[in-house]
């Protein structure tokens, strides 16, 4: 291997970059909007109520343009599951796994988080997982396993930091951390479900009380 220090970079060449690469960034541009437009009107209509005309309007994208960049409205909402994934487990992440705060306390700064963004939105967006979830009788069957699979993620990394907080003595030794993961996200998801109903975080409050009652009782 050369110890030579790596010299300075080519000099970028004059004029506009080829046909190609435009219109490479140009498609994955018009795919990022595509996405944040249908996150935006998923989370409040569901899938079944949610228009590619509305969504093509409000982003100011043509049809053409759409199918350039899905094959179908089934492609695209899976491809916004799957935004809506990595979105949603880097949320979790912010919180579950800060050092700063205890296990307990992560998943406390987790649901005072989601319960401010439902008041900021006006109790108009839910959670697009959940929404789908409630739609799966007229839904894709390919729909099924993608969100059980988040699900699924969501739970696991929610076992972890009770298994966090088992080891730091927060909750009982024996507390079964995969079960308690399951039964959050079960009870969570109907609790959003009810916040938008009543236009009011008071189901959530709710739950987080009744799940912290219950890690209690087993402690």
């Amino acid at each position: 291997m050369s110890d030579r220090l790596p010299g300075p970079p080519p000099p970028r060449r004059r004029g506009r970059p080829p046909r190609r690469a435009q219109a490479e960034t140009a498609m994955h541009d018009t795919r990022t909007l595509l996405l944040r437009i249908g996150l935006e009107v998923l989370t409040e209509k569901g899938y079944g109520a949610s228009g590619l005309d509305e969504i093509l309007r409000r982003a100011g994208v043509t049809k053409s343009s759409f199918y350039h960049c899905f094959d179908d409205k089934e492609a695209f909402g899976l491809a916004l599951v799957e935004a809506y994934a990595d979105y949603f487990a880097r949320k979790l992440d912010r919180h579950l796994l800060d050092a700063t705060r205890t296990p307990l306390q992560r998943l406390d700064g987790f649901i005072d988080e989601a319960s401010a963004g439902l008041v900021r939105h006006d109790f108009r967006r839910g959670c697009l997982i959940g929404n789908l979830g409630q739609e799966m009788a007229a839904l894709p069957e390919s729909f099924r396993a993608r969100l059980l699979a988040v699900l699924a993620d969501w739970q696991a990394r929610t076992a972890r930091c009770l298994q966090a907080a088992r080891e730091a003595g927060e909750i009982a030794a024996d507390a079964e951390v995969e079960r308690l993961a399951d039964f959050f996200w079960t009870g969570w998801e109907g609790a959003v479900l009810r916040a938008r109903l009543e236009r009011s975080t008071r189901p959530l409050r709710q739950h987080a009380e009744g799940f912290a009652a219950l890690l209690r009782a087993g402690a």
